[in-house]
This record gives C-alpha cells, structure tokens and sequence, in this order.
C-alpha cells in the first residue's frame, strides 16, 4: 500500500507539473504575412511564430498547401491583415485544418483591418471594378499610428489567450511601443523632402505609406486592381507621365516590373523598388528596418 500511496503521490505531482507547463507554454501563432509574423514576434518573443508567406509573394493569391493547412492545425492564434485581403485562401485553411480554435474573431482568429479604420472602404463592389477591397485597403503597416493601435490589440489579444503570461505580454509591448514612438519622429524627419511628390505605382500596395508621408499616387500602372498592364493602358500613363511632376515608378518586392521598366524608360523616370513587406530586402529583418529601408529608397530617387 504505502508504494501504491508513494506512486499517486508521484502521479499526482507529475499531473500538476504538466498543466502548469500547459498552462505557461508560449502560444503557437500563424500569421499570414511576415509583417504581422514580425510584429506577433517583438510583442511575443518566446512565442512559435509561422509565417504563411513572404514579401516576395503576393498575398492575394496563396495556395492552400499541406505545410500551411498542418501549420494551422496546431495554431492558437492566427493573425492576419484581413480586410479580405486573405479571402482567396484563408477560409479553405480554415476548414481543411479543422481547428476550431482559429475560426472566429471572438476566439483565436486575428484581424490587423478589424483594430483601427481603413482607408478607401467602399458602399458597393461588382466585378467591374476589379480587385477591390470593399473593407478598405488591407495594406496597413505601412502607417505608423494604425500599427501601433494594432500592436495594442494584438497584445491584448495574447493575453487573453495566455493571461499566465500577461506580464510578459505587457512589458514586450511597453518595449516595442517605447522604441516605435522613439523612430516615428525620425523617420518623418528623413521623409520630410518627399511631402507632395507624385509618383505612378503598382497597385495600392504602398497606400498608406503615401498617405503618411503626404505623397500621392497619380496612376496605377494596373489598369484596374488585380490585372496586369496592358499596352494601352502603358500608352495613357506614357501621355501622363510627360506632365513632367512625376519622382518615380514605383513597384513592390513581389511584383512583376515589366511594365514598369517599359514605362520608366521611355518617360526617363527612375524605377524603384520598394519591399513590401519584412523580408523584402537584406535591410529589412524587421519592421523598423522595413521603415528605414522604404525611406532610404525613396529618398535616393534623382
């Protein structure tokens, strides 16, 4: 008896000890683009973080693999941009993955365009108008204050699915809040010749980045969102281009620049190349290196 007593005792604590490792271990996070897997990453560094894809992808269109479905599978956490910028390929994960756990906002599933308000939201969309986003334009993190609401949510977000590592939570975001609000000031310092350039783009991508910074986007080298160039369209953005008010053409790190090369050369503008996300180039390990690098680009346009 008193070994069968000594082994319950054994069992017991063996028991107490394994919910309490449960109860402490690190989330397992599934973020959709490697922005918001380097921001999960700065506010939960012990955290198992996956990214679903690079700056070097485009995030509408992902294919729903058996490495990501497996991924979601044993995630606590997802977190994306949404915004629908994910509607192509989100919900089959979802659903091939069977995680209940990541199915709605209200338990484990994560949306950056839920937290703060998006620009260019529109009443209507129909199939005219090309890939538009009726919830606003998804490309978020290029606006420093959004992302910092963002960042806030987010923590709250872990610690109500982890509250034994609140603690860890709240001193990660003071951190990254601290050095965020540190370069915000900086950074607009740098940008500060760039206010009222014009430049033509691929796409919406850099939307919000042009909004901080008081630049504007004149055209879309896409004649409409989600198709690619066509001859004619080029031909029209030729014509505006010869205005002569234009700094640059302006594509992301996963766009196809043809058309982009075929226009900068024959209106004599410089083609830049900017990186959409972390990832997207060697100067941009993180999202404070991202920042510096758009800036160091853009400011070397001549």
């Amino acid at each position: 008896m008193r070994i069968n007593s000594k082994l319950a005792k054994f069992a017991a604590v063996g028991l107490t000890l394994a919910y309490t490792g449960l109860a402490h271990a690190e989330l397992n996070v599934f973020a959709c683009e490697p922005e918001y897997a380097a921001l999960t990453k700065a506010l939960a560094p012990g955290a198992s973080v996956y990214a679903a894809t690079t700056a070097m992808q485009d995030p509408h269109q992902v294919q729903a693999r058996p490495s990501l479905i497996a991924k979601m599978r044993r995630a606590d956490l997802v977190v994306c941009a949404g915004a629908e910028l994910e509607v192509g390929w989100l919900p089959m994960l979802q659903m091939k993955s069977a995680n209940a756990k990541v199915r709605s906002t209200e338990e484990g599933l994560f949306f950056a365009a839920d937290q703060v308000d998006p620009l260019d939201k529109l009443a209507q969309v129909d199939r005219s108008m090309g890939d538009v986003h009726a919830q606003g334009n998804p490309h978020l993190h290029f606006d420093p204050q959004r992302l910092l609401k963002i960042a806030q949510a987010l923590s709250a977000k872990m610690t109500a699915l982890d509250p034994d590592g609140a603690a860890g939570y709240q001193a990660a975001l003071a951190d990254f809040s601290q050095r965020w609000l540190a370069a915000v000031p900086v950074w607009q310092a740098k940008a500060a010749g760039l206010t009222g350039k014009k430049v033509i783009a691929y796409h919406t991508s850099f939307r919000y980045l042009f909004n901080w910074l008081g630049m504007e986007q004149v055209a879309d080298l896409e004649p409409k969102p989600g198709l690619p160039p066509t001859s004619g369209h080029l031909a029209s953005l030729l014509k505006r281009a010869g205005e002569g008010d234009v700094l640059a053409i302006i594509v992301a790190s996963y766009q196809d620049r043809r058309g982009a090369d075929w226009l900068g050369e024959r209106a004599h503008l410089p083609v830049v190349m900017l990186p959409m996300s972390v990832g997207g180039n060697d100067q941009s390990r993180d999202l404070f290196g991202l920042y510096d690098s758009v800036l160091a680009l853009l400011n070397g346009v001549k």
